[in-house]
């Protein structure tokens, strides 16, 4: 039977100076899908913290937290009674609506990792850049030769099991996050999935990667460097 009890499941949102749109996210997340929302601010200089905190979020305050450590922090605050832990981006881009799908096959016990697929759902257009697309698909090329399993994107929508998430060692701190926690379900054999998933033009604010040729060139060597680290390990 479906285990439908929302305290199950924990969003974890991640966030740097997203104080124009993380009221949005956190307001249109199901509750009758999520038990907790925790925001986990690095830093930011804006209000992103009291909007989140407003919208009904609890918050944790990691100064100069990198996006990896911001996902860890939020995963080991979460309560004692969750069995699963969500992600997902504070900047409105991905659909919150969403989180119901992406949790319901770890509920069922039918998956024990769901990740988002954005080139496989339905993108407004311009919403993802092409070197985004490209990324995504040579991590998903290279992580198939390695391990077998296929990525079409490394989408930020995400849910994992709590114990299987505990068990991957997760390292990294920075961008290079998602990528990590893919390469690493891939090869401890956890059951993955990946769903189609809606995405739009972020909400509001500026990206910390796609936004300026700095934050691209910064997130792809971070990704560059996890990949090659993870690969390694794997030898």
């Amino acid at each position: 039977m479906l285990d439908t009890d929302p305290s199950a499941v924990v969003l974890v949102i991640p966030v740097l100076n997203e104080a124009e749109t993380i009221a949005g996210v956190v307001c249109a997340v199901p509750r009758n899908v999520i038990g907790e929302i925790i925001v986990v601010d690095g830093g930011s200089h804006d209000e992103t913290a009291d909007r989140a905190k407003a919208a009904g979020a609890r918050v944790l305050i990691e100064p100069n937290a990198g996006y990896g450590a911001a996902c860890h922090v939020g995963a080991q605050a979460a309560s004692p009674e969750c069995r699963i832990i969500a992600f997902i981006d504070g900047d409105g881009s991905d659909d919150p609506n969403e989180l119901g799908r992406i949790v319901g096959p770890l509920l069922a016990n039918k998956a024990d990792f769901v990740i988002g697929s954005r080139v496989r759902g339905q993108r407004e257009a311009g919403s993802m850049g092409s070197h985004q697309l490209l990324a995504g698909h040579l991590a998903g090329l290279a992580t198939y030769l390695l391990y077998g399993v296929r990525y079409t994107d490394m989408c930020p929508l995400r849910a994992i099991r709590r114990d299987a998430l505990n068990t991957l060692d997760m390292r990294e701190r920075r961008y290079g996050w998602n990528l990590e926690m893919q390469m690493r379900a891939a090869r401890a054999g956890l059951r993955i999935l990946e769903l189609p998933v809606r995405h739009r033009h972020r909400s509001g604010g500026r990206s910390k990667v796609a936004g300026s040729f700095k934050g691209t060139l910064k997130a792809s060597w971070q990704l560059a460097t996890t990949f090659i680290r993870i690969a390694a390990a794997s030898r």
